[in-house]
């Protein structure tokens, strides 16, 4: 089946029925709500960034009919305290929050669908927990490679020659050789003087790269407000630390997950998450549905991608 067929809307704007705070650690309490039909089959939404947190809109993506819909903030994205927190705040860490929460919602098995770092989040999960996953919807896909990322810090260039100067612009001259390590030292600085013009132009200069056709609303929605902070600190943490994951984790571990129904929904001229990358993991997992949408770039919110994000929930309610 062809998810770029037809295209699909968003469901409605609603309302969660059930939220709360989950203690992780006695530091870290985590925002998680549930939305759609308490009886329905569960699936769990994966926001990106590392640190970009969950909007209204992702619970839209799937019919609120069908779906048990839980949508969380990760460890200090969105409404989880300590807010833009990088404390104990790894890849395992988030793996080990999601059963917290499986377990705490009283879930046994549950549908994944992630974006950006959000399919890397699911298939890092996926692989310590394959009884736990009843499929997988993955988008922009990321796998945590030193290529993908000398890609976004340098190599995008090539496509955003203009964006990746206004982002070196912030650096002294001395320091632009290496972005991330300036970046992540202004990030971490406790000074809002510091830290919040390095996050302001580190998300905007992301925002600018995400879509396919220029997008203003989107590169001040990232740029503007707290939200910038968390998604700037927390990546560049996750950044100078390999993403917590060796370079070979997806591929190594792709038998763990081969028979999980998956499909695969992929810009093709995504810029952040070039199609190289999910181009290699469908040649690898030959048994996922792979799907290539090819007027649409990165973020989830362009109306093609959309479209076959929403085409996938269906699919996935007949199977």
């Amino acid at each position: 089946m062809d998810v770029t067929q037809t295209r699909h809307q968003l469901y409605p704007e609603i309302q969660p029925h059930d939220k709360g705070m989950l203690d992780l650690d006695g530091h870290h309490k985590m925002y998680w709500e549930v939305s759609g039909n308490p009886e329905g089959a569960p699936v769990v939404f994966l926001h990106g960034g590392p640190g970009a947190g969950a909007s209204p809109s992702h619970r839209r993506f799937f019919d609120p009919e069908h779906y048990r819909i839980v949508v969380f903030d990760q460890r200090g994205s969105g409404r989880s305290e300590p807010f833009a927190d990088t404390t104990d705040n790894t890849t395992q860490h988030l793996i080990a929050d999601m059963e917290r929460l499986r377990v705490h919602l009283g879930l046994e098995k549950w549908l994944i669908f992630g974006g950006s770092w959000g399919s890397s989040l699911a298939l890092a999960y996926g692989i310590e927990h394959p009884d736990r996953a009843t499929g997988f919807i993955l988008r922009g896909i990321f796998l945590c490679r030193q290529l993908e990322l000398d890609w976004f810090l340098g190599g995008i260039a090539t496509v955003y020659p203009e964006n990746w100067r206004a982002f070196l612009g912030h650096l002294l001259i001395e320091e632009q050789g290496d972005p991330l390590a300036a970046y992540h030292k202004r990030l971490i600085d406790p000074d809002p003087a510091v830290h919040g013009p390095a996050a302001r132009i580190w998300a905007r200069f992301e925002g600018a790269c995400s879509t396919l056709m220029p997008s203003p609303r989107s590169v001040s929605s990232l740029g503007s407000g707290r939200e910038a902070l968390a998604l700037a600190r927390i990546e560049a943490h996750y950044f100078v630390n390999d993403l917590f994951l060796k370079d070979d984790h997806f591929f190594k571990n792709l038998d763990r997950i081969r028979q999980i129904p998956a499909i695969i929904v992929q810009g093709r001229y995504d810029m952040v998450c070039p199609v190289r990358t999910a181009d290699e993991l469908a040649g690898a997992w030959e048994e996922a549905e792979y799907v290539i949408v090819p007027d649409a770039g990165h973020s989830a919110m362009e109306p093609a991608i959309r479209s076959a994000l929403v085409a996938a929930t269906e699919r996935f309610k007949r199977l």
